[in-house]
């Protein structure tokens, strides 16, 4: 698979990146609406597993089944997998707990959590700006957690267990970004996928034994749902990063709270509460000051040498 831009056409891209952003927000939605009734296990295996024939017949129509799928590092996947795997079931018990529009809201911290874990662990140098960003973001979690803590709340509550669920999943996504960032070097970006998604529905299995029940029809094709609607999503934002590079692209992952918004209020009932808003705010304006410093900072680096997006397919 082409790892370069076919061509420059950024009103394209944003297109098929906010259709994308869009198709994630149903499918969590739809996942939401699922864990009110089975166990997480259940849909996590269900929103892996239905992934693999879209990803293997969107392979074949473009002619690259086996080509797409070569890898030259298994243990890469399967820590991917283990690690991913992990994330996505956190946070789909946090969808059981929570608003919709505050889980995407805490969704906003992994490009934090992702900054300082590549300080820590590949000794990536960060500087007063980004150190800034960091401690807005930081900030604005607090803000949005402070509701769950007050009052007396307790580790016991519900909402306050379903807050530290996603930031759990933020910081394990955080990890994965790390990961990938070595994966694209060899990996394919259809082979990222595909095999996340054989690990995930294997390790999702080992749940079974914990209470899987059998769902109604409606619910069962919901489930079904999930993922073939996240592997068109996928399929979807990965070629909108052929039509423009990632820092063009990447404010446009907050149009996803529009989605939330809307899914939640029409679909669940749930509106934001002026402090979430606040505090997703400041994540997201945190956010922004990472994305343009890092744009810079590539645009300095590119110099010496091309960057390639890995984000590209």
């Amino acid at each position: 698979m082409p790892k370069s831009l076919t061509s420059h056409r950024p009103l394209l891209a944003i297109t098929l990146k906010v259709t994308a952003l869009g198709l994630f927000t149903v499918m969590s939605g739809m996942i939401k609406e699922i864990t009110q009734h089975v166990p997480t296990g259940q849909a996590v295996f269900f929103r892996s597993f239905f992934v693999l024939p879209v990803i293997l017949l969107w392979l074949a129509l473009r002619g690259e089944l086996l080509h797409g799928l070569r890898t030259t590092s298994p243990m890469l996947h399967f820590w991917r997998g283990l690690v991913g795997t992990s994330a996505m079931a956190l946070n789909f018990a946090a969808l059981s707990m929570l608003p919709l529009p505050e889980v995407t809201a805490l969704g906003y911290v992994t490009p934090i959590f992702t900054l300082i874990l590549a300080a820590l662990l590949l000794g990536e140098r960060i500087r007063m700006i980004r150190i800034s960003a960091v401690a807005m973001g930081l900030v604005g979690v607090v803000i949005m957690l402070s509701p769950r803590l007050g009052d007396g709340e307790t580790l016991q509550d519900t909402a306050l267990i379903g807050s530290l669920l996603v930031l759990g999943a933020a910081a394990l996504r955080g990890f994965v970004q790390i990961h990938i960032r070595k994966m694209v070097q060899s990996e394919e970006t259809a082979a990222i996928v595909f095999y996340f998604s054989v690990t995930a529905s294997l390790l999702s299995l080992l749940t079974l034994p914990f209470g899987w029940v059998w769902p109604e029809p409606q619910l069962l094709f919901l489930m079904i749902a999930t993922g073939f609607i996240g592997a068109i999503a996928q399929i979807i934002v990965t070629s909108s990063y052929r039509f423009a590079p990632a820092s063009l692209l990447a404010p446009y992952d907050y149009v996803s709270m529009l989605f939330a918004l809307v899914i939640g209020y029409v679909w669940f009932d749930e509106w934001p509460t002026l402090v979430m808003l606040a505090g997703a705010a400041l994540v997201v304006s945190a956010n922004g000051i990472v994305i343009w410093r890092e744009s810079r900072l590539g645009l300095v680096r590119g110099k010496a040498k091309p960057l390639t997006d890995p984000k590209g397919g």
